[in-house]
């Protein structure tokens, strides 16, 4: 945590808003999506699920193939203890909804479903999507199918395994956009990086969560911004953006959301 709060206060020193951003795609895409403020039906969707969830007293025994949790100690948890303290916010789920739709996203993968919280605003980010969502945890996962089967949406295949075996096993050929927030290791975040790369196209999107969560995710962080193939990054303190057009030269922002 000490490392966060510092971590925080140099990220408040050097971010800028759209103010600062000469770059006309990260302007428009700070401008149009990051600082939108229009509202969206979806947003009464989500705000209802967080809420179902939040009142969840059911306890599950967590399978972690992570990093752990600072929060939990104990492998049992209930629904409502983890989207409380390990879901994505409310703020952080409407831009998800909104970079979705911004980026007219097709095909998209989330590494690490949890409850199910961050694969619902993609989903209704782009109704036409295929969204492909991966989860190790069995009780998890069940939670997510159960809660996500409730609005009737067709668009989300959730696999309950781990990464390494997805990526041994899926035919997909290309990812539009890619949310990834599983484990929180320098070694397991830079391997799915690595494979990730397979996936991306010139207009491909990815966004790894937590990059100030240790010192090592940080370092993860900063060896995939300076990977070659990566050409424009964000770095929104909780989330990290990465893209990989060929037509911009190598620059890095940071913005504050």
């Amino acid at each position: 945590m000490i490392y966060q709060f510092k971590s925080y206060l140099a990220f408040i020193r050097r971010s800028k808003n759209k103010h600062g951003v000469h770059s006309p795609f990260v302007y428009n895409l700070v401008t149009n999506c990051f600082y939108n403020k229009q509202t969206h039906p979806a947003y009464n969707i989500l705000k209802q699920h967080r809420k179902n969830l939040l009142a969840d007293t059911t306890t599950l025994t967590i399978t972690d193939f992570g990093a752990g949790s600072r929060v939990f100690k104990k492998n049992k948890r209930t629904v409502k203890a983890i989207a409380k303290n390990a879901g994505i916010t409310a703020k952080r789920q409407r831009l998800l909804f909104r970079l979705v739709g911004y980026f007219e996203a097709n095909t998209i993968l989330e590494l690490g479903t949890s409850l199910g919280m961050a694969t619902l605003a993609m989903a209704k980010g782009n109704p036409s999507a295929t969204i492909t969502t991966v989860e190790g945890c069995e009780a998890t996962s069940g939670v997510a199918r159960s809660y996500l089967n409730n609005f009737s949406i067709n668009n989300i295949q959730l696999i309950t395994t781990t990464f390494k075996k997805f990526f041994q096993q899926t035919t997909i050929k290309t990812f539009d956009f890619v949310y990834v927030d599983g484990n929180h290791s320098k070694e397991a975040t830079l391997q799915y990086f690595e494979m990730l790369l397979h996936y991306a196209h010139n207009n491909s999107v990815f966004i790894f969560d937590d990059i100030y969560w240790s010192t090592k995710m940080t370092e993860a962080w900063q060896e995939i911004i300076a990977h070659p193939k990566v050409t424009v990054s964000i770095d929104t303190f909780q989330w990290g953006l990465v893209f990989f057009r060929k037509e911009q030269r190598k620059e890095h922002f940071t913005i504050r959301i």
